[in-house]
């Protein structure tokens, strides 16, 4: 089992940044994949980044690429999501979860088998 716990939200201006923080209960956190998604109001929950459990390899969305980075710290059980140049566009909940698929499963919801609880991030025009 897999617990992970996400903190880091709020509101921000345009322009903006935030980093937010998954941190997951359990030994293993080393051996999953760790990915990002987020959900706006009446939209689906869509693929925001990825990164594998081993070498560190990323994957971003288009629509945040060059401004979000994924990054974890093993010994730490913890995932990061830096979000910088922040757009109105960005505002959702956003989810951190946890899987043991690689490459494009991880674009995938359905690949996943531990979700936290959602942060809101919020980001005004």
């Amino acid at each position: 089992q897999v617990q992970l716990v996400e903190s880091g939200g709020g509101l921000v201006q345009a322009g903006g940044s935030l980093r937010l923080s998954c941190a997951a209960s359990g030994r293993t956190f080393s051996s999953y994949a760790m990915g990002w998604f987020r959900q706006a109001p009446g939209k689906e929950r869509e693929f925001v980044a990825a990164i594998s459990w081993s070498v560190g390899n990323t994957d971003y969305a288009d629509s945040v690429k060059g401004r979000f980075t994924i990054y974890r710290d093993n010994a730490k059980n913890t995932v990061y999501l830096q979000m910088n140049s922040l757009k109105p566009e960005d505002t959702a909940v956003y989810y951190c979860g946890a899987s043991v698929y690689v490459s494009d499963y991880l674009k995938s919801t359905a690949y996943y088998a531990y979700w936290g609880q959602g942060a809101q991030v919020t980001v005004s025009s």
